[in-house]
């Protein structure tokens, strides 16, 4: 049966499983989708879902496995959970936020973090951004810090100016 991943995230949806996926799976790279399961008449008086529709949906992003699920409306997305993205430069930076915050709750962007239409917190880090924020001068470190808690998508060009790097 191959390696199993030994934990998987699992993701609520009320009924966009399989659309959450699509946009998911268009985002990333080495993404797919492995498997989508139905419900079945059984557990009806459980579940309450039509037979046939999309149950849960297993898929991969940057080859970590996920399973999305079409639970219902009882539970909502909320910042206590987050996805960080490890972004490589700029342009994976600028790439991610684009993407993942298309449509979104723009309300809820704040120092990378960003809710996507889905609901779902994701955060979009570069991965100067230790480096960037742990200056040996304490002096500098603040005032790295202060200007990326002004930024909702974080711009490492403009953090490198406040630390006097060019």
């Amino acid at each position: 049966m191959g390696n199993i991943q030994k934990i998987t995230p699992n993701f609520w949806f009320d009924n966009q499983a399989e659309e959450a996926v699509q946009f998911y799976t268009s985002i990333f790279e080495d993404s797919e989708i492995i498997k989508v399961s139905r419900y079945m008449n059984a557990g009806q008086e459980i579940h309450g879902m039509a037979e046939g529709a999309v149950m849960t949906v297993d898929f991969k992003l940057e080859g970590q496995n996920f399973v999305a699920l079409n639970g219902g409306p009882q539970f909502k997305f909320n910042e206590a959970i987050s996805f960080i993205v490890h972004c490589v430069n700029q342009e994976e930076v600028d790439h991610f936020w684009e993407k993942l915050s298309e449509g979104g709750d723009e309300s809820a962007q704040q120092c990378g973090w960003l809710k996507d239409k889905f609901g779902v917190s994701w955060q979009i880090i570069p991965e100067r951004l230790p480096e960037l924020l742990n200056h040996s001068d304490p002096v500098i470190s603040e005032k790295v810090m202060k200007e990326m808690l002004q930024m909702k998508k974080i711009d490492i060009n403009v953090l490198k100016e406040v630390q006097g790097q060019h």
